[in-house]
């Protein structure tokens, strides 16, 4: 902006254009203005997004005075103003959050309008300017410096102006600042994000309590009156914050822990000094921790959502780490998957949230707490998919630190070891099977108890991760596998109203051997029922069929029904893309054109080939994985296949294995994230195992299908 005081406003214009147009013409960009201070205030009054701008105006060269003169009239501008605007400014702070997401959890934060960014900043300072509310003194400068390095860097390495740390940057930028590694750079900014964030967190928490609020009866307008409320343990609630009475030591044994549970009961916060006097002072607490302490601690994970600022006040004061140092292992650890949505210390703690609704659904809800925040501790660089395996042992100790009996520790280690092991068997193995049974029974040591607290941390985790990892199809797979395991359990396997209906479609089907096809609405979607006489390639066929209607499958299960029946009916459930039964085929239609399918005319399926065989010659993103699930049945070869999805990829993979003339007995099929994951169990046409020489055969045809 080119300041000046009105006087000669020809000059200035000729100056302007002499300071523009070289800026231009070496392509910087460049937001310009040229304005007077009184203009400044009068633009600064309507619109509040050049208001908070101008409030951090600073001189590059010419007159100081003009310069203070009009930081002065903007700032008593601002603060005369400041009750009326505060309402609208901190609207905007929250619709900023909302549409560019938490810098501190995001694989490609914007650096810039994410919480915890640079405009983050612009609205602490614009906030502490009205002076009705303070900010957080400390903690604020060096991580915004931290974020100004990696965005030069990102500036540099990208020979653009970006605000967006994009994954095929991160590289270069960490090598630029001489990080370690990418990993060491995403900490870098996830715990310089998340202190920029909260301290605006609580400044705008702060602004709040200054604004007006209306009388239900008599609608006067009146300001919030500070309330002290004494609370038990020397502790007190004053404008919505936990603080120490005056005669309170912060040193007090266990006084974190208890503040910290008080809060997050109540729905409030800690006050900024209250968490910084309890991280530097308290005492760190004896393990194996006594009752006292552990109930503390369990009372605070049992608080749902509210527990998440309250958690994220202690960690950035250093309270977490005292109570469990392998939490430093994986604090702001990044995730590079894109099911995930936050780091994964940050959906340790979600996981917890997302278990409250679920504590009165089994015996021992501390334990599934504990499990929940201690799921993913062996998630530690390197770690992979082995984390499970790794973190196991962690949880044990800290499970013992936290003073639980030998039989609790064990049965949190087994939880963790064991926590991806139900998703994992109901959405790739065939539940009918007795061999997954079996694998999950063996997973909860044949124990009722610690299936309901399995299957309970299986959906809170899923929860956390994001609305891809448990949608309403994973749902249904996970609990049909846990009620048939449960029922196994408790010696009772009623029949379920869906075998039921399936019963009732193969038997029709099973009469006058024609294909039945239902269309059912299920929360989530729309799911395609398949019912026809088993033959090979009867499901590749069905795959096809809904290819060429351009039906996007996101998940499909198939199983075979013998039982009661003249000749064996496969049953196919097609979980497709699609909200409203107008945009499918009609089943009628589809029953006719499978009943030619069965027929031998296969002429509706030539534009799927052709357009399939064009897709495989495409080079593809990642090399796919297909390998066999030893174990995983005693009556089938079971194969998982996981590549990246693409149209009509479900038809090759199964036509390749048609033929083989392998009879595909069940099939589950999912896409998350962008990637298929399709088990597959096999048999020779007459049910019999297929040879080790024909399973490598059915390796081979998939690779090349996918």
């Amino acid at each position: 902006m080119l300041l000046h005081d009105g006087t000669d406003r020809v000059r200035v214009s000729a100056l302007a254009e002499r300071l523009w147009y070289p800026l231009w013409d070496s392509s910087v960009r460049l937001d310009h203005s040229v304005r007077t201070p009184a203009e400044c205030a009068e633009v600064a009054s309507r619109e509040l997004s050049a208001g908070v701008g101008l409030l951090d105006l600073r001189l590059v060269a010419g007159d100081g005075e003009l310069t203070r003169a009009a930081r002065s009239t903007l700032l008593t501008s601002w603060r005369g103003n400041a009750r009326k605007r505060l309402p609208e400014l901190l609207t905007a702070v929250e619709e900023r959050h909302e549409t560019f997401g938490d810098a501190a959890y995001l694989l490609e934060p914007d650096l810039k309008e994410a919480r915890g960014g640079f405009r983050d900043m612009t609205m602490l300072r614009a906030l502490a300017a009205t002076w009705l509310t303070d900010r957080p003194h400390a903690g604020v400068r060096e991580p915004y410096e931290r974020l100004l390095d990696v965005r030069d860097a990102l500036h540099l390495s990208s020979g653009r102006a970006l605000d967006r740390l994009l994954v095929n940057e991160v590289g270069d930028v960490a090598d630029r600042l001489e990080y370690a590694d990418p990993d060491e750079l995403h900490r870098t900014v996830s715990m310089a994000a998340r202190r920029i964030g909260h301290a605006l967190d609580l400044t705008c928490r702060a602004a709040r309590q200054v604004l007006p609020v209306r009388r239900a009866i008599s609608f006067v307008r009146r300001e919030r009156r500070p309330e002290y409320v004494q609370a038990p343990h020397g502790l007190i609630i004053h404008s919505g914050e936990i603080g120490l009475d005056r005669n309170t030591r912060p040193d007090t044994p266990l006084l974190d822990l208890r503040a910290a549970a008080l809060a997050a009961q109540r729905g409030l916060v800690l006050s900024p000094i209250t968490a910084d006097n309890l991280g530097e002072h308290a005492p760190a607490i004896a393990t194996p921790w006594s009752a006292s302490a552990r109930e503390s601690f369990v009372e605070l994970l049992s608080c749902g959502t509210v527990l998440l600022p309250v958690w994220e006040s202690l960690e950035l004061a250093g309270c977490v780490v005292r109570w469990i140092p392998a939490w430093q292992g994986i604090s702001a650890q990044p995730q590079h998957n894109p099911i995930h949505r936050h780091t994964v210390d940050r959906h340790s703690v979600q996981c917890v949230a997302e278990a409250q609704p679920h504590l009165t659904r089994v015996d021992r809800p501390d334990l599934l707490l504990v499990a929940c925040l201690l799921h993913d501790i062996g998630k530690l660089p390197g770690a992979g998919a082995r984390h499970p395996v790794v973190g196991a042992p962690i949880a044990r100790e800290i499970s013992a630190a936290l003073g639980f009996d030998e039989a609790d520790v064990a049965l949190v280690e087994r939880l963790v070891r064991e926590h991806l092991t139900l998703a994992e068997l109901a959405t790739k193995r065939d539940h009918r099977d007795p061999a997954t049974v079996d694998a999950l029974i063996a997973a909860v040591d044949g124990r009722l108890e610690t299936l309901h607290l399995l299957r309970c941390l299986t959906e809170a985790d899923a929860r956390a991760a994001g609305p891809a990892a448990w949608s309403p199809w994973r749902a249904q797979l996970v609990n049909a596998l846990a009620d048939s395991v449960e029922s196994q359990l408790v010696g009772d396997q009623p029949q379920t109203p869906t075998d039921l209906v399936d019963l009732g479609l193969a038997r029709s089907v099973s009469l006058d051997g024609r294909p039945r096809v239902q269309l059912e609405s299920k929360p989530g979607g729309l799911q395609v029922v398949v019912a026809a006489t088993d033959r090979i390639g009867l499901f590749a066929e069905t795959a096809g069929l809904l290819a060429a209607h351009s039906v996007s499958v996101r998940s499909a299960a198939l199983h075979t029904i013998t039982t009661g029946l003249l000749q064996p009916v496969a049953i196919a459930t097609w979980r497709v893309d699609s909200q409203h039964p107008g945009d499918l085929p009609h089943p009628t239609l589809l029953s006719q054109e499978l009943s030619r399918l069965q027929d031998g005319d296969s002429t509706m399926l030539e534009r799927v080939r052709i357009r399939e065989s064009r897709a495989s010659r495409r080079p593809r993103a990642a090399r796919p994985f297909i390998g066999v699930i030893p174990d995983a049945s005693a009556s089938a070869a079971v194969i998982e296949v996981r590549t990246g999805d693409r149209s009509g990829l479900l038809f090759a993979l199964a036509n390749s294995l048609s033929e083989l003339r392998l009879s595909i007995r069940s099939a589950h099929v999912s896409t998350l994230a962008g990637q298929a994951i399709d088990t597959f169990y096999l048999t020779e046409a007459d049910g019999s195992l297929p040879s080790t020489d024909r399973v490598q055969a059915a390796l081979t045809a998939l690779t090349n299908g996918a």
